[in-house]
């Protein structure tokens, strides 16, 4: 059993707690509060006052598969030998080793949600995992949390090139709307054979669409441009499927047309120039009109385009710009774990959580704020220094 005493809680949905305490036992958070009872067999870390958040989430990252600082060899975030691979699944490329990993839990970042790449239009199953110093199966929060989705630029520029389709933003949606149409069409075959008729013939490539046409799971569609983005509402919403989008860094264009969509986005990545033309103007003013309209998102680095480490900094930045502090933090831990679809387990400091929380020197949005101490289910994995002891 661990507490943690005298901390600034910023619980994330219940406000601040001056003067907190929080109790840990089995992984998970036992209690908190400003008078709880502390057992005498428990291990105290005493936080001197400094805030005490939930661990940090990023929602949209590619850590582990494409790997930090070893070129090519590390990159297996596409499988680019075809435009449809939904049954590829980002979770077997995963190396648990990747230096990153080390980086995110130095800087407060607890879990992570893995996507394939934005080559292909149809990528693989994506993955939400704590950032811990173990194997890939032993850190898996949610295996599956939806099926990455692409327009845009990449798919039409790489199978384009070599000439092969999609070769326009007119061939992605067009494969699109052909591969959903195949695997409704296979899943009411399978409907059909519940009641005595012929069973089709398995399809890796249809099975794998299953969960997303029953609504088990969600598209995650990358779209940066305000075409891209119109065009992912209108197939989801032919098919009925529920979907969340991914960068929507022209977002702030169509602000009218994206409140009245009940989605989640993650927005960016913001910190860094438009690498390409269709995000060339990245900024901050999407997420400050999502926030002024009231629409559930979170912030991404879409680690690696920018380091997953600046997580904190790119909150920071937002608030900055004009965003209110209580959004901004709320954007990178519960916005974010929202956005995977798992709030009930990661996001907020609250009774029966896993005990992923970090300790900070500072305000977390600050820039000159480190993460002291860094604990993942109730383990301290990351301590900076010797500023805390354990009795």
């Amino acid at each position: 059993m661990l507490a943690i005493i005298n901390a600034q809680l910023e619980t994330i949905s219940n406000g601040l707690i001056k003067d907190g305490k929080i109790l840990i036992e089995n992984g998970l958070i036992k209690d908190l509060g400003s008078n709880i009872n502390i057992p005498k067999s428990a291990k105290i870390i005493d936080a001197e006052n400094n805030i005490v958040t939930p661990g940090l989430i990023e929602a949209h990252s590619h850590v582990g598969i494409s790997e930090a600082g070893i070129g090519p060899s590390g990159q297996d975030t596409n499988e680019i030998t075809n435009p449809i691979t939904p049954w590829c699944q980002a979770l077997d490329g995963i190396n648990m080793k990747d230096k990153a990993f080390e980086n995110f839990r130095k800087a407060g970042i607890t879990s992570v949600n893995v996507l394939p790449g934005s080559s292909n239009i149809f990528g693989g199953k994506t993955t939400a995992l704590k950032c811990k110093n173990t194997i890939v199966d032993k850190a898996i929060i949610k295996e599956n949390t939806g099926m990455k989705a692409a327009l845009g630029e990449n798919p039409k520029m790489l199978y384009g090139k070599n000439d092969k389709s999609p070769a326009s933003r007119m061939g992605n949606a067009a494969i699109m709307r052909e591969t959903l149409t195949k695997a409704n069409n296979y899943l009411k075959k399978i409907n059909k054979s519940n009641k005595n008729q012929d069973s089709p013939d398995y399809n890796q490539e249809m099975e794998s669409l299953l969960p997303l046409l029953k609504g088990e799971v969600p598209l995650r569609i990358h779209c940066h441009r305000a075409d891209d983005i119109a065009t992912a509402i209108r197939i989801s919403e032919e098919f009925n499927i529920n979907y969340t989008l991914e960068h929507i860094t022209q977002g702030h264009q169509i602000i009218d047309f994206l409140k009245n969509k009940n989605t989640s986005f993650a927005i960016g990545p913001t910190m860094r120039y438009g690498s390409k033309v269709e995000n060339k103007e990245r900024n901050f003013h999407t997420p400050l009109l999502a926030d002024k309209n009231n629409l559930q998102f979170c912030l991404t680095t879409d680690h690696p385009v920018v380091a997953g480490h600046y997580l904190a900094m790119t909150a920071g930045l937002a608030v900055n710009w004009g965003m209110k502090r209580k959004t901004a933090l709320k954007s990178i831990t519960l916005n974010a774990a929202i956005h995977i679809g798992v709030e009930n387990n990661i996001g907020s400091l609250e009774k029966g959580k896993d005990a992923d929380l970090v300790i900070w020197s500072g305000d977390p949005l600050e820039f000159t704020t480190y993460a002291d101490l860094t604990i993942i289910d109730g383990e301290i994995v990351y301590q900076r220094g010797e500023n805390y002891e354990i009795n």
